[in-house]
C-alpha cells in the first residue's frame, strides 16, 4: 500500500496501489519531510525537526527522513562573497554566522536528535551541516528507533560553489547500517550521481537508499528510478521547499545574481520528494506543492523479487572484469610520531561515536529529553548537560 503525499498538518491520507506483495513480507512504513530550515536559528529547527517528527509518528512511520542540511541550512543562492582571487569581508561574515548555525558531532544537537527518535520510536535519518573545528562537512546522521545515533554518512564530493563552504568527506563514512526494519545507508543530492559511490553502497546490502538532495528539476525523478532499478533498494529522497520568505531578508542575505531582491514568496526550491520501489514504481510524490509529509508502506518482499532480474554486485556482476576498490580508513591531513598524538588525531577523525552513543544512551536512561525551550535566559548549555 502506498500514501498519497499529504500537506502538513493535514493528517494522512491514504491510497491503495496493489504492488503484487506477500502479505508474509516485513512491511516498513516510511516517510520523507519535504519542509524549510529555520535559517541561521539551529534551536528553532531542531523544534520544527520535532513537531514534523511527532506528526510522522502519529499515523504510525517507523523510518523518517529529512533533506540535505535540514539542521545548519542550505545556502541556496549564495556566493559567500566569493571570487576567484578575492573573498569579501561581508561573505567572511557570512560563512561565520553559517559556522555559527553548524553542530558539532558529537554534540548536545546530536544528543537531542537521538532523544527525539527514541522519544518517537522511529527510525531517524538528518542532514545536517557539521562543524568539525573550523571545517564544515554536509553530512547525514543516522539513529535507531530506541535513540542510538548509529553514525554518519558525510558527502565525499560537494558541488560547485558547495566546495568553497564544505569539506571532503572520505571513505571511512559510507555507512550501511542493518536495523530492524532493514539495512538504510544514505547519498547526500549529487553524490548519487556517482556511480562507484553506489556500487559500494550496492555491496554492503543497502535495501533503503535515502537521497537527502537540494535538487528539484524534474531530471532528479530519473536519477531517483534509475538507482531504484539498478540498486534493487527502496530509494527514499527528501528535499526541502523554500520560499524567499524562508531565508534571512536583505541585507542579512542576498541571492547572488539576481539585481532586486525576490519577492517574499517566490518558490527558490520546489521539492520533488519522493519514494520509489526497487522495481521502479513511484509510490509517493514527488511533491512539488508545498511542505509536505510525504509517505508509502514498503514491502520489504519486493527487493528479492527485483534482483530475482538484476543484482548488481550478485549474479549481474563480472568481478574478474571489473571491480572496486574502497578506501575505508579514515584520513588526516597530519601524521604525529608520538602514539597519543595520533590517537587524538584518530579520535576526531572518526567523529567520537562511542562518546555520543554513550551519552545518548543516560539521556534516554533518565528520560531527559534535550529541549532548548527547557532552558532559561540564564542558563546555559552546560548546566543542562550537568543533569545528566
Amino acid at each position: 500500500m502506498a500514501l498519497v503525499p499529504n500537506p502538513v498538518n493535514d493528517g494522512p491520507v491514504f491510497a491503495e496501489v496493489d504492488m503484487g506483495g506477500d502479505s508474509s513480507s516485513p512491511t516498513v512504513r516510511a516517510t520523507v519531510v519535504q519542509a524549510a530550515t529555520v535559517f541561521y536559528d539551529t534551536p528553532a529547527t531542531l523544534d520544527k525537526a520535532e513537531r514534523l517528527l511527532a506528526e510522522a509518528a502519529s499515523y504510525g512511520s517507523q523510518l523518517v527522513v529529512f533533506p540535505e542540511a535540514f539542521v545548519g541550512g542550505y545556502p541556496r543562492g549564495s556566493n559567500f562573497g566569493a571570487t576567484i582571487g578575492n573573498r569579501t569581508a561581508k561573505g567572511k561574515e557570512e560563512f561565520r554566522k553559517y559556522h555559527a548555525a553548524a553542530i558539532d558531532v558529537p554534540g548536545p544537537e546530536v544528543v537531542r536528535l537521538a532523544a527525539m527518535a527514541g522519544k518517537y520510536k522511529v527510525h531517524l535519518v538528518m542532514g545536517v551541516i557539521e562543524r568539525d573545528r573550523y571545517t564544515l562537512y554536509c553530512t547525514v546522521l543516522f539513529f535507531d528507533s530506541q535513540g542510538h545515533y548509529l553514525g554518519k554518512h558525510r558527502k565525499i564530493m560537494p558541488t560547485a560553489l558547495e566546495r568553497i563552504i564544505w569539506g571532503f568527506g572520505d571513505g571511512s563514512t559510507i555507512p550501511v547500517f542493518e536495523t530492524q526494519i532493514g539495512k538504510i545507508g544514505a547519498a547526500i543530492c549529487w553524490e548519487n550521481r556517482m556511480p562507484l559511490l553506489r556500487t559500494a553502497m550496492y555491496a554492503k546490502g543497502i535495501e533503503i537508499y535515502c537521497a537527502p538532495t537540494a535538487d528539484a528539476r524534474d531530471l532528479w525523478q530519473a536519477s531517483m528510478t534509475h538507482i531504484a532499478l539498478e540498486g534493487g533498494c527502496f530509494v527514499l529522497s527528501a528535499n526541502q521547499f523554500c520560499r524567499r520568505k524562508d531565508y534571512p531578508a536583505p541585507p542579512d542575505y542576498v541571492f547572488s545574481g539576481t539585481e532586486e531582491d525576490l519577492a517574499p514568496d517566490s518558490v527558490v526550491c520546489a521539492g520533488g520528494s519522493v519514494i520509489i520501489s526497487p522495481s521502479g514504481t513511484v509510490l509517493a510524490g514527488p511533491n512539488y506543492e508545498g511542505e509536505a509529509l510525504i509517505s508509502a508502506d514498503l514491502d520489504l518482499g519486493e527487493i528479492a523479487r527485483a534482483k530475482f532480474d538484476f543484482d548488481v554486485v550478485g549474479h549481474y556482476s563480472r568481478p574478474e572484469v571489473l571491480s572496486l576498490t574502497v578506501m575505508d580508513q579514515p584520513t588526516s591531513p597530519v601524521t604525529f610520531t608520538s602514539a597519543s598524538a595520533n590517537a587524538e588525531v584518530a579520535k576526531r577523525v572518526e567523529g567520537a561515536v562511542e562518546e555520543t552513543t554513550k551519552v545518548t544512551e543516560v539521556c534516554l536512561e533518565k528520560r531527559i529529553i534535550y529541549d532548548y525551550q527547557f532552558q532559561t535566559p540564564n542558563q546555559k548549555e552546560g548546566e543542562v548537560q550537568k543533569q545528566v
